[in-house]
């Protein structure tokens, strides 16, 4: 899994920050994680072709987290795409990108396939031969949503001196990285452990948008390789973060934390701030492998 951030930002944009979004190339595809304005300036900037992105994740519908789609969309469609674009989002979001295409008398050339989230408990929204995606409640102002990517469990890797030894049949290799045993022509029955070794461990990202600090989400995000969390302000506004259903970068760290993730991406950060570095302080001393996202940053998970 490689993320790159596109946006890093809150609701009004900086001369450095984009609002919020992200692209995830996960099992040889591109997913497109919230689309703030400037999300398509930020995919040239990394030469990323839109007719590669056949699936986008809105979290929400204010307009920082979605604003970017009308014209990303648009631009698919004078690019000549054809294939289905499949949106994951909240009814509204259909509604309105309906209406903006229906009044500029925009007939585009594919099939936009909306997806519709549903506003309670963790429910698989995606899945490809080697990958799932779920999306998980989050407790925002408006209805909103985090999303897990799962990689699936991966085969057992075969020994190449078991091949040597055993020579085992082509058709059957696939039984045995599922871990079957093997019986070989003799009748003798062949652990699975000993002609096999165990798989590089699946990997996981999950991405939670605008939330208060919810103690809550930790069941759907425990120890996942990297969580992106937003951290809107720091402890000084944190009665700013309550009103606002926002979180603060030491209580992110504490998500954190409590989830037991390997690492913590933090951003989302408000413009009032100049200096930003107090959002690393702040975090880390809650979980200490926190990293602060920027536009343009890209992380191998």
């Amino acid at each position: 899994m490689i993320l790159t951030i596109l946006g890093s930002g809150s609701a009004t944009p900086t001369i450095s920050r984009n609002p919020t979004a992200q692209l995830l190339e996960a099992s040889g595809r591109f997913f497109l994680i919230d689309c703030g304005e400037g999300t398509q300036h930020s995919l040239l900037r990394q030469k990323v072709s839109t007719l590669k992105i056949d699936h986008i994740f809105i979290s929400h519908l204010h307009g920082d987290h979605w604003l970017g789609l009308p014209g990303l969309v648009s631009s698919m469609h004078l690019g000549g795409r054809t294939n289905p674009l499949h949106i994951y989002c909240h009814s509204g979001l259909e509604d309105i990108l309906k209406t903006i295409f229906k009044y500029s008398q925009t007939e585009l050339r594919f099939e936009i396939v909306y997806h519709i989230h549903k506003d309670s408990g963790i429910n698989q929204v995606y899945e490809n031969s080697s990958l799932y995606v779920f999306i998980f409640p989050l407790k925002h102002r408006i209805l909103c949503n985090g999303f897990l990517f799962q990689e699936k469990p991966r085969l057992r890797n075969i020994s190449r001196d078991a091949l040597e030894i055993h020579r085992i049949p082509a058709e059957e290799l696939q039984a045995v990285k599922e871990g079957a045993d093997w019986k070989s022509p003799k009748g003798a029955v062949i652990p699975n452990k000993l002609l096999t070794k165990d798989p590089k461990p699946s990997l996981s990202y999950a991405f939670c948008s605008d939330t208060v600090f919810d103690p809550e989400i930790v069941a759907y995000i425990n120890g996942v390789d990297l969580l992106y969390h937003e951290a809107t302000f720091l402890e000084d506004m944190k009665p700013r973060a309550v009103q606002t259903f926002h979180t603060t970068a030491s209580e992110a760290g504490k998500i954190a934390r409590m989830a037991e993730v390997k690492m913590l991406l933090i951003g989302h950060f408000s413009s009032r701030y100049k200096q930003i570095d107090y959002f690393l302080e702040e975090a880390k001393a809650e979980f200490s492998n926190t990293v602060l996202a920027f536009d343009g940053m890209k992380l191998e998970i």
